[in-house]
């Protein structure tokens, strides 16, 4: 017999969204516990409480839903707004209209011990009758009023819990966080807990996030993971942990596609590094990350570029161009070009589009342009730092090599970043508007490579029809990378020998 218990105690029930059960550990709940699913009004519990229920219906498993704040119809409405279908689980409505008569001496609005006492009873009858395998109990808000104070709320909850593990019930008691912040004895109670939060932002959609708070004899995932609520139920993102991700790949040198830029780096870019790309509008840092995108796209590699500044129809038009066509590519599906709006987007989902793009599409180059764009999507810069840094980390380990776009203002002397990130950096090319001749020329450098012995010489940059045309180094020029340089030689501009220029 003790096997037979240990084997139901060890069992996991889905909670019918894959990502939180792998946040909660294990798989999933652990069977014939009670758990507490707490978050302010419309931050998704409802919507989790469905799925887990209809999870089990799919599973062949009686669920019921017991509501003391919602009503059946209203329940029905949220699962016709996912195109679900609820006749596969019991709903239990305690709020009928006979409790509502305003001639009736006891009413469920008005806390009594008399109330109390039938709610507890009219959850036990149904329970004894149906004997379900999984319960969501809607709301604890509500039993706390009839409780009055509470010891006595307390005592009815421990009751309900081993109640409910008699009858070999899981359960997910919802709350909505309407006690004082401080009293925590929910959460001593639960087996487990799962914290929602739901925040407005100064513009954009709001952002919600889970937590889970407290699991029992469970190894979980910690902190806080992104989540949506779309038309088919919650979507989860669980948090990356770059540590977690080990895959074996060739570190080799992979080519640009324009000779002396291959050149300046030392052989080109290294799989399982990163590159940034940094320099005022304009100068060139777009171009040139499409120039790499499709020397990789003629590897046969597959890209994916996460677009968050320009629109995606001009970028395409503008490579095009340049004699840098990537239509054929969207079409045959191994370039991958997504328009994102910062605005709408959270950094949790950011990250699982990515993870998706590596593990799912087999992606090996990816471009995020801009990251100050991007920056805008987080809470602060210190948030994109350590999310860039996980990110990073993980796209170094699957071997993929990553462009990051980094625009700073100002044109030309004291230029500016929103944030720096060369020290997560394998590769910096700084990319500068400076001034000769009456002209604004453009000039490329390579900062840094971990991965490579690369040149220090600065290089003339010009964007033309024909694509990215890289000069000979600027040796008879002082100040290139301050904007007004002093010239000291002969060595021509490409406007004075375009064919020396030739990459």
């Amino acid at each position: 017999m003790a096997d037979s218990v240990d084997e139901i105690v060890n069992d996991r029930l889905s909670t019918g969204i894959a990502d939180l059960d792998n946040i909660v550990g294990g798989g999933g709940l652990t069977r014939n516990r009670a758990y507490l699913l707490e978050g302010t009004p419309g931050s998704g519990k409802t919507t989790i409480a469905l799925q887990f229920l209809l999870e089990g219906a799919q599973r062949g498993e009686r669920g019921l839903y017991i509501t003391l704040s919602e009503t059946a119809t209203e329940l029905r409405e949220v699962a016709r707004s996912h195109e679900w279908n609820l006749d596969d689980i019991e709903l239990f409505e305690l709020v009928s209209g006979e409790h509502l008569d305003p001639d009736a001496e006891q009413s469920i609005l008005e806390p009594s011990e008399v109330e109390l006492g039938e709610t507890i009873r009219g959850v036990m009858e149904c329970v004894d009758r149906l004997t379900p395998t999984r319960v969501v109990f809607d709301s604890l808000s509500e039993l706390r009023l009839l409780a009055q104070n509470s010891l006595r709320y307390r005592r009815q909850i421990l009751a309900l819990k081993q109640y409910f593990s008699i009858r070999r019930c899981t359960v997910l008691m919802l709350d909505d966080r309407s006690s004082d912040p401080g009293d925590l004895q929910l959460h001593s109670i639960a087996h487990g807990v799962i914290t929602l939060e739901q925040s407005a932002q100064d513009y954009g959609t709001e952002r919600r996030r889970l937590r889970v708070v407290k699991m029992r004899g469970v190894k979980y995932r910690g902190g806080f993971h992104d989540f949506t609520i779309e038309t088919g139920g919650v979507q989860v993102f669980p948090r990356l942990i770059a540590a977690e991700h080990h895959t074996p790949f060739t570190a080799a040198l992979r080519s640009t596609g324009v000779a002396r830029f291959d050149e300046m780096l030392g052989g080109g870019l290294a799989a399982g590094t990163n590159a940034l790309f940094t320099g005022p509008s304009g100068v060139g840092k777009t171009s040139s990350a499409v120039r790499c995108v499709l020397s990789a796209l003629e590897r046969g590699e597959k890209v994916s570029y996460f677009l968050f500044d320009e629109g995606r129809a001009t970028m395409l038009a503008r490579a095009k161009a340049m004699m840098m066509d990537l239509h054929p590519y969207l079409a045959d599906n191994s370039l991958t070009v997504s328009q994102i709006d910062p605005a709408e987007l959270s950094p949790g989902e950011f990250s699982s589009w990515v993870r998706n793009a590596v593990e799912t599409q087999g992606v090996k180059f990816i471009v995020i342009d801009s990251l100050n764009a991007f920056l805008q999507a987080m809470p602060g810069e210190k948030y994109l730092l350590l999310q860039m840094h996980e990110m990073l980390s993980y796209l170094n380990q699957q071997g993929v090599i990553t462009v990051l776009i980094l625009g700073q203002h100002g044109i030309i002397g004291d230029v500016r970043a929103d944030v720096d990130l060369s020290y997560l950096s394998d590769t910096i090319l700084m990319f500068r508007y400076f001034e000769a001749h009456g002209e604004m020329l453009k000039a490329v450098s390579i900062a840094k490579s971990r991965t490579t012995a690369h040149q220090s010489t600065i290089r003339e940059f010009r964007l033309s029809a024909s694509g990215i045309v890289i000069g000979e180094p600027l040796k008879d020029f002082e100040g290139v990378m301050t904007g007004l340089p002093t010239y000291r030689g002969i060595t021509p501009l490409l406007a004075q020998e375009p064919a020396a220029g030739a990459a």
